[in-house]
């Protein structure tokens, strides 16, 4: 994987092209600036850098919020920038002393003193620091004074299209909307999670499923409904449809995810699996008995094994 280290343990070293941002989920308007980053990278043979952030700045800095939301879990972040193809993600634990730097202590400090940059990728619109009142002018002026080079990605490099963190989040919780919100990461949204045990309903009628415990509560859960999904397990990938809500057919209020995997018999507790969504089949319902739960469930599954087979 993408090398992930913390702040305090990076390796500095001068033939670094760095970015900086929270980059939560990754996606098609991030993915201007990472692809800008490994050219710079491939033409200078230097070391690719993205810098980011734990918590999430908004949690520090606004700590009365309701609690953001993840697109991307550490982990996750992590996976898709190996992906991509960057060389290292350096993880800044964000605390109240960090959100008091200043964007020039940050730049001087961290960026040129502890990481290392010959080039400096940054968004249009980006602003960093305390207060955000870091600017690509910051970044040129330092970038002058200390010797390392300013890219400055375009609107029009990032594409006309409005893509947002937010649009996402909205998208995935809201509406269930899987397929628009892959559309905007450019790729399948993803969840990575433990199987722990049920109360094994699912195999008392034929449906056996393993539940899913994610592996950080601050994790986007898709809105409640049934979903044809791909699940990764040691490796290999698995067609199933995943339930996500409190099954009300047996009076139950505890939500949960249980994901019933195609032509797969295999005791998986305490294991992890990555889950990916490609597309919500329908609404959580409330059925009059269990034979019509079944029935309905043959229905998802033939509907779900159509949709990950054209996928």
């Amino acid at each position: 994987m993408a090398d992930l280290v913390y702040l305090n343990d990076v390796t500095h070293d001068a033939n670094s092209v760095v970015t900086v941002g929270t980059f939560d989920g990754v996606h098609a308007g991030h993915r201007a600036i990472m692809d800008t980053v490994l050219r710079k990278a491939e033409e200078r043979n230097a070391r690719s850098v993205i810098v980011t952030f734990d918590p999430h700045p908004r949690e520090i800095i606004n700590p009365g919020d309701a609690g953001i939301k993840l697109l991307t879990t550490l982990p996750e972040r992590r996976e898709i920038l190996e992906e991509l193809g960057i060389d290292r993600m350096v993880v800044i634990p964000f605390d109240r002393d960090f959100s008091l730097l200043s964007s020039e202590e940050f730049i001087r400090d961290i960026i040129y003193g502890k990481i290392g940059v010959a080039e400096f990728v940054i968004g249009y619109d980006h602003h960093f620091g305390k207060d955000r009142e870091g600017s690509i002018e910051t970044v040129e002026q330092l970038g002058k004074e200390l010797g390392f080079e300013t890219y400055v990605v375009s609107k029009r490099e990032v594409g006309a299209k409005t893509v947002s963190s937010t649009a996402i989040r909205n998208a995935i919780s809201e509406k269930g909307d899987v397929e628009e919100a892959a559309e905007f990461l450019q790729r399948l949204y993803r969840l990575n999670g433990t199987v722990i045990h049920g109360d094994k309903r699912g195999k008392e009628i034929g449906y056996p499923t393993a539940n899913i415990k994610p592996e950080d509560s601050r994790k986007i859960i898709p809105k409640d409904g049934v979903y044809a999904v791909d699940v990764r397990y040691e490796g290999k990938w698995y067609h199933g449809m995943m339930n996500i809500g409190t099954r009300p057919t047996f009076d139950e209020q505890v939500r949960s995810l249980e994901v019933h995997l195609f032509d797969f018999d295999e005791e998986i507790y305490g294991k992890e699996v990555q889950v990916r969504f490609v597309k919500r089949i329908r609404d959580e319902k409330k059925f009059s008995s269990v034979d019509e739960l079944i029935s309905q469930l043959q229905k998802d599954e033939k509907e779900a094994k159509e949709i990950l087979e054209r996928h």
